[in-house]
């Protein structure tokens, strides 16, 4: 990779950081994970991106999260967001980024193969996310389930339907240049 498209990279990884800050503002409360559109623009940088550029927009987020930057659900930030109700999904975003975009990557860009790997990545977020949830504040299974994944699914959906969407326009644009 030559030092011009490393750049241009680094760019599109900080744009999407700030994509994915951005979606967290865009907040409906509906207990103590709140839907945002913040993951849709983490596995949209995996799509548009690929694991290893899409993990790079993640982590610089993350990192900027955990500065006390307000760019976590809510308008929030800090080390502490990491540790609270929804510091596993926010950690999820790194695994789910990578598998995002090494399945889409392998499979070919095709809306129903990026959709599968959204899919695939929502499922990972879900995996560290719920169990972190439960472990956090002591809910039975049940409840945890009720509260950090049922009320998402649909809404889920439509951000994967969505994000294949964009992500398609996205990388169009992007070859052009």
């Amino acid at each position: 990779m030559n030092t011009s498209n490393t750049l241009k990279m680094t760019i599109y990884s900080a744009l999407f950081a700030a994509l994915i800050a951005a979606g967290a503002f865009i907040s409906i409360p509906v207990g103590p994970v709140p839907i945002v559109l913040q993951n849709m623009f983490v596995l949209m940088a995996a799509l548009v991106l690929g694991p290893r550029w899409g993990l790079a927009a993640i982590l610089l987020y993350l990192f900027m999260g955990a500065c006390g930057f307000p760019v976590f659900s809510g308008g929030t930030g800090g080390i502490g967001r990491l540790f609270g109700p929804t510091g596993g999904y926010l950690l999820g975003y790194i695994p789910a980024v990578t598998i995002t975009g090494i399945l889409a990557k392998t499979l070919g860009h095709r809306p129903l193969t990026d959709a599968l790997a959204m899919l695939a990545g929502s499922l990972v977020v879900y995996g560290a996310g719920v169990p972190w949830l439960k472990f956090v504040t002591g809910m039975p299974w049940d409840k945890t389930l009720a509260l950090g994944l049922v009320p998402f699914i649909i809404g889920d959906i439509i951000k994967i339907a969505a994000g294949t969407w964009a992500a398609g326009v996205i990388r169009r644009v992007m070859d052009k240049k």
